[in-house]
C-alpha cells in the first residue's frame, strides 16, 4: 500500500483546499495521473498519483484544509480496479465452502450473533475472529483498516465476508464520525454567527478569497500607505492607436490596447524614481534592476497578479502578447506559480469595470501600485484659456511612504502624464 502526499508547492504555499477529486476509490491509476485538483493561495495544481495501481482510498474530501506533505490518498499496486481483486480469491471458495452441512450450520448461526454485535449491543471479545469465515483479501483489508472481522456483516448468503463488507463498515463508521463532527462544529458555531430574520445564504469563502483578505488587511497594517492622483489627457494616446492599429494588427497578429501604453510609461518613469522598484527587508531597502510589471486580472475566483517579465525589453506588441496570453492562463485556471510570482511593480485597470476614481491597495511587498481608470470626455481650459471637450482619465499612485517620500510619488506621476500625452516617446523608446 503506497500513500499519496501533497507535494512541495512553491517556497511561499504551503497548503491548500482539495477543490475536486478526479478519481474514485476502486480507480485504476498510472503513475503520473492527475487525482484531483488542489487550491492553492495563488493557483489551481493538480496533484498527480506517483505510483501505478487502484485508489484504495480517498483520506481526505473535496473542501478539505490539507497541507504540504499530508496523506491525501493510497495506491494499492497489487490491486485491480473495481474490487476485481476478490475475484482472484475465488478458487479459494471451494475449500472453504465444502464443510459439511452442520457447519453451513453453525456460520448461519454465527451471522445472527453479528447483527447484534454490529449494533453494539453485544460486542464480541477479541481472537473470537479466527472462526469468522472471510476471504483472504477481506481480513488483509480489515487488518489495513483497522476493523474486527466480528463487527462486519456479510452479505453473502453462507456467510463468508468479502472486501466490499469490510468497506462498508468502514465507511459507514467514518460517515458516523463525521457528522458528528459536523454536529459539533455547528453547535460552536450557532453561538458566533448572527442570526437573520429574512433569508440568506452563507457561501465558504474559496482559499484564493481568503488569502486576498488577508494580503489587503497585511498591507494596510504593516505599511504607510497613501495615495496620489493626477489626470491624463489621453487625445494622443488615442489618436495614434487609432492611426496605428490596423497596420500594428496586421503586422502581429493581435490589437494595439491602452496597457501597453502605460507598461512602457511606468517602466520609463521607474527608470527616473527607483525608489519606487523596491521593496523593504528588514532594515535594507532592496532596489530593483529589473522591470517585471504585475497586471491585476479579474477572475470568477478573484484578483490575480500575473507578471510580464522584463518589460523594459519587449516591444509594443511583445507587451500585448504577453497581457493577452496571461490574461487567457488566468481566466481558463492554467496560470502556473512562476507566472505570478517576483513582480516589482502592478498595473491595476479598474477602468474596464467603469470605475471613475479609486485609491488601489498595495500588492506587497512591492511598494507602488498604479491605479487607471475609466476614459471620460470633460471640458479642459486649455492653455489659451480656451475650453474643450477631451478624453481624460484619472490616474491614481498608492506607495509606501516609508521609502517613498511624497516628492517623489507626485514627480512619478507627473512623468507617467507627460509620456502618455505626448506618447512618441514612448515608441522610439519601443
Amino acid at each position: 500500500m503506497k500513500e499519496i502526499k501533497v507535494p512541495e508547492l512553491a517556497e511561499s504555499i504551503t497548503e491548500g483546499t482539495i477543490a475536486e477529486w478526479l478519481v474514485s476509490e476502486g480507480d485504476k491509476v498510472e503513475k503520473g495521473d492527475p487525482i484531483c485538483e488542489l487550491e492553492t493561495d495563488k493557483v489551481n495544481v493538480e496533484v498527480n498519483a506517483d505510483y501505478s495501481g487502484v485508489i484504495s482510498e480517498l483520506a481526505k474530501e473535496a473542501g478539505d484544509d490539507v497541507e504540504v506533505g499530508e496523506v491525501i490518498a493510497k495506491v494499492d499496486e497489487n490491486g485491480e480496479a473495481g474490487g476485481s481483486s476478490d475475484k482472484e480469491e475465488e478458487p479459494s471458495t471451494p475449500e472453504e465452502s465444502t464443510p459439511s452441512e452442520s457447519k453451513q450450520q453453525e456460520t448461519k448461526e454465527e451471522k445472527a450473533p453479528s447483527k447484534k454485535e454490529a449494533t453494539g449491543t453485544e460486542p464480541k471479545k477479541a481472537g473470537k475472529d479466527q472462526k469468522v469465515v472471510a476471504s483472504p483479501a477481506a481480513r488483509k483489508r480489515a487488518r489495513e483498516l483497522g476493523i474486527d472481522l466480528n463487527q462486519v456483516v456479510p452479505n453473502d448468503p453462507l456467510g463468508r465476508i468479502r472486501p466490499e463488507d469490510v468497506e462498508n463498515l468502514s465507511k459507514a463508521a467514518k460517515s458516523e464520525q463525521k457528522s458528528s463532527k459536523s454536529e459539533k462544529k455547528a453547535s460552536s458555531q450557532t453561538d458566533s454567527k448572527q442570526e437573520f430574520d429574512k433569508p440568506v445564504e452563507r457561501v465558504k469563502m474559496t482559499r484564493r478569497r481568503k488569502t486576498i483578505a488577508n494580503r489587503l488587511v497585511e498591507a494596510q497594517q504593516t505599511a504607510a500607505m497613501l495615495t496620489t492622483f493626477n489626470e491624463v489627457d489621453m487625445s494622443a494616446v488615442m489618436k495614434l492607436r487609432s492611426e496605428r492599429k490596423d497596420n500594428f494588427q496586421d503586422k502581429h497578429g493581435i490589437k494595439l490596447g491602452f496597457m501597453s501604453f502605460f507598461t512602457k510609461a511606468v517602466v520609463s518613469a521607474l527608470r527616473e524614481f527607483p525608489y519606487i522598484n523596491a521593496e523593504i527587508q528588514d532594515n535594507d531597502i532592496v532596489l530593483k534592476k529589473f522591470y517585471d510589471i504585475g497586471i491585476a486580472v479579474s477572475t470568477d475566483d478573484g484578483l490575480v497578479v500575473p507578471v510580464v517579465r522584463d518589460a523594459d525589453r519587449l516591444d509594443f506588441a511583445g507587451i500585448e502578447s504577453e497581457i493577452a496570453d496571461l490574461g487567457t492562463k488566468a481566466k481558463k485556471k492554467e496560470l502556473q506559480i512562476s507566472d505570478l510570482q517576483g513582480g516589482s511593480f502592478t498595473i491595476t485597470n479598474g477602468g474596464i469595470f467603469g470605475s471613475l476614481l479609486s485609491t488601489p491597495i498595495l500588492n506587497t511587498p512591492q511598494v507602488g501600485i498604479l491605479g487607471m481608470h475609466t476614459i471620460q470626455k470633460r471640458p479642459v481650459v486649455m492653455p489659451d484659456d480656451s475650453i474643450e471637450v477631451r478624453p481624460m482619465m484619472y490616474i491614481a499612485l498608492s506607495y509606501d511612504h516609508r521609502i517613498v517620500d511624497g516628492k517623489e510619488a507626485v514627480q512619478f506621476l507627473v512623468r507617467i502624464k507627460q509620456l502618455l500625452e505626448d506618447p512618441y516617446d514612448l515608441l522610439l523608446e519601443g
